[in-house]
């Protein structure tokens, strides 16, 4: 299951990429620049399932000695 903050990031992300892209198409293009970026990172946030698993410590592990 993907945490609440990057959900909430994730799609606040694509929200305002989408809205830079919109406007750009009647005022100003040079926020298209920002849209695209922030649209990309958005959709990255979202469908990035390597940060949700957690990595065991080999360290930590029971070290088993033969006698």
């Amino acid at each position: 299951m993907m945490s609440l903050s990057r959900l909430i990031v994730g799609i606040l992300f694509l929200l305002v990429g989408i809205s830079f892209i919109i406007l750009s198409m009647f005022t100003a293009w040079w926020m298209l620049f920002y849209g695209i970026p922030l649209f990309i990172f958005g959709i990255v946030l979202l469908l990035n399932k390597n940060e949700d698993k957690i990595e065991q410590r080999k360290d930590l592990k029971e070290k088993r000695y033969h006698k």
